[in-house]
């Protein structure tokens, strides 16, 4: 019996992408593993492998087509001895997600509503590895299936031969309240020259992840300047060392290796919002906002209390050049619990920065200016000042806690030779 291929989830989030290009072509013989297509999601165009083997029956979804939702049939694969005429109204034709209405509104995507998860009374279940993904997709609880297998194995034909579960229906979501309504947009705008530019699959993220966070999380804001006169003094002198090697380090990897310590100094402030709990995390995995042309990743680097200056300049150089070729993992670019954004190259000297969801904080980063200061004797004198705000979570830390946080960044950064002991 013909198999459908379903447009995969390649990311945790992900609810649709673009089918971007075939690989194959309706005839081709693909073994597990061949690639066979690539889909483009929000964040990148990624590769996708067939995961058994056949030959292409049938294309269902065009090269180009948007907003194919996952687990929706891309495709039909035969088995030897099937042919083309094998092929049923059972291979359901793609749904794609309905297109939003131009202009600047924004719609929360609807999510399916989730299938129940089958009964276990506790036994063993033998399964192929695909019987058990075709399973998963139709809803069907394997422990109610006979296997036709060796040793009582269920198999893909046994699988097959049961009728999908039904799924509930998803509720409606009420569209996202952004502004005015773009019909009446477009009669205030009637008599200007603008050109209408459809939103990306990222920026379509980036606005719905956004409006979410500054809506749902109560951002709360901690400001400080730092003195960064010594840690630009040793970075010339350690960037002096590592010429020969063709490396150099930048403020922001002291400033990421700064955060990353005082992550672990403190704990509780390394968490994240889970709905009902937090998750405490104990190594330091810490985001960094790269910008990219009409968007922005946060490429994460993992444990990054455990790595050396050297190391986190090569790794976050690589993951910043990756993001903006549009070439990083899903899971290079998910997780941590915490987030750097520095604008200080842009100029910029303070900015509150949005928390990215599920993140207990972020930190703003501002330009190092030279700016008369009073010592501690009462002296004035000129020092390199950077000015940083700690936008926070009030649901994972709170005001104390995120204030010891931040005093912590800061003391690491004025005495950065404590960050190479």
């Amino acid at each position: 019996m013909p198999t459908e291929i379903l447009m995969p989830a390649l990311s945790p989030t992900m609810e649709e992408g673009t089918l971007a290009k075939w690989l194959v072509k309706e005839g081709d013989t693909v073994q597990s593993g061949d690639l066979i297509a690539e889909i483009e999601t929000d964040k990148a165009t990624m590769e996708f492998e067939a995961v058994d083997e056949g030959i292409v029956g049938k294309l269902l979804v065009p090269e180009g087509t948007e907003g194919v939702k996952v687990n929706t049939p891309i495709a039909v694969l035969l088995e030897d001895g099937e042919t083309a005429d094998d092929i049923t109204d059972t291979a359901t034709k793609p749904t794609a997600a309905p297109a939003p209405a131009p202009g600047p509104a924004v719609v929360k995507p609807e999510k399916t509503a989730p299938v129940s998860a089958p009964k276990s009374d506790g036994k063993r279940i033998f399964a192929s590895p695909l019987a058990r993904r075709i399973a998963a997709g139709k809803g069907i609880d394997l422990t109610q299936i006979t296997g036709s297998g060796p040793h009582g194995r269920v198999v893909k034909a046994d699988v097959l031969e049961q009728p999908a579960a039904p799924v509930a229906a998803a509720p409606a979501s009420a569209p996202m309240p952004t502004g005015p309504a773009t019909d009446v947009l477009t009669k205030i705008y009637a008599d200007r020259n603008y050109q209408e530019i459809p939103l990306n699959g990222m920026r379509k993220t980036i606005a719905a992840r956004l409006t979410e966070a500054k809506q749902s999380i109560p951002h709360f804001y901690l400001r400080r300047d730092i003195r960064i006169d010594a840690l630009l003094q040793g970075r010339a002198l350690i960037n002096k060392q590592l010429e020969a090697k063709g490396l150099k380090i930048s403020v922001n990897d002291f400033i990421i290796k700064a955060c990353a310590m005082a992550l672990q100094s403190l704990p509780k402030a390394n968490a994240i919002w889970a709905g009902d709990r937090l998750f405490q995390l104990k190594p330091s995995d810490v985001a960094v906002a790269v910008a990219v042309d009409d968007g922005l990743f946060t490429p994460v680097i993992k444990d990054a209390e455990t790595k050396t200056l050297s190391q986190l300049s090569v790794e976050m150089k690589d993951l910043a050049t990756r993001a903006r070729e549009g070439k990083l993992s899903p899971h290079e670019y998910l997780g941590g619990s915490f987030a750097i954004s520095n604008l200080g190259m842009f100029g910029i000297d303070n900015f509150d920065a949005v928390i990215n969801p599920p993140h207990g904080a972020i930190l703003a980063v501002g330009a190092g200016v030279k700016k008369p200061v009073v010592g501690k004797d009462g002296e004035l004198s000129v020092a390199t000042v950077m000015s940083v705000t700690l936008s926070v979570d009030h649901r994972v830390i709170d005001g104390a806690l995120g204030a010891t946080l931040l005093d912590a960044i800061v003391n690491n950064l004025e005495n950065p030779v404590s960050m190479l002991a």
